[in-house]
């Protein structure tokens, strides 16, 4: 009798590099196309902020990927998700090392990660995926110095000043 493993494990190998094949070459119109994301400020600590606001599945998903130019230090990509939960960011296709902020549904910090390196290749998942500890609905990413640059720490408070 045939294990299950002995038949599953070819079909994903085969998986496996067929997805990696595939965001390797992604072809050049898609990694060029940038998305119009809705635009927003908020203010951290005592410093507005302009940020693009990812809030959909597929804008989630496609946020920094693929983006040449660093965002300058007064502004910053937000993700904002339905619900605090764990949120989980995987740098891949990103082009220079991050700050990543999580905040809570009242705006607290719960977990910050600073000046993070993308993956370095498609296998390096452990080594590029950033997760919070405690439950956010709201991610700020922003180039590294970000941080350091709004004196960003656990006792910061994210205000939305407008969506």
């Amino acid at each position: 009798m045939v294990r299950k493993i002995t038949v599953l494990m070819p079909v994903i190998v085969a998986a496996i590099i067929i997805g990696s094949a595939g965001l390797v070459f992604i072809p050049s119109n898609i990694k060029n196309t940038s998305i119009k994301f809705h635009e927003g400020k908020v203010r951290i600590n005592s410093d507005e902020i302009k940020v693009e606001i990812a809030k959909t599945a597929a804008e989630k998903q496609r946020w920094l990927m693929f983006r040449e130019e660093k965002l300058p230090f007064n502004s910053a990509m937000m993700l904002i998700y339905e619900k605090p939960d764990l949120y989980s960011i995987w740098l891949i296709n990103i082009q220079y090392n991050l700050d990543l902020v999580w905040f809570d549904e009242n705006g607290h910090v719960v977990y910050i990660a600073k000046d993070k390196s993308p993956c370095k290749n498609l296998f390096d998942v452990a080594g590029c995926t950033y997760k919070n500890t405690k439950p956010a609905k709201y991610i700020i990413s922003a180039t590294s110095g970000f941080i350091d640059i709004h004196k960003i720490t656990f006792g910061s408070k994210l205000e939305i000043l407008s969506l």
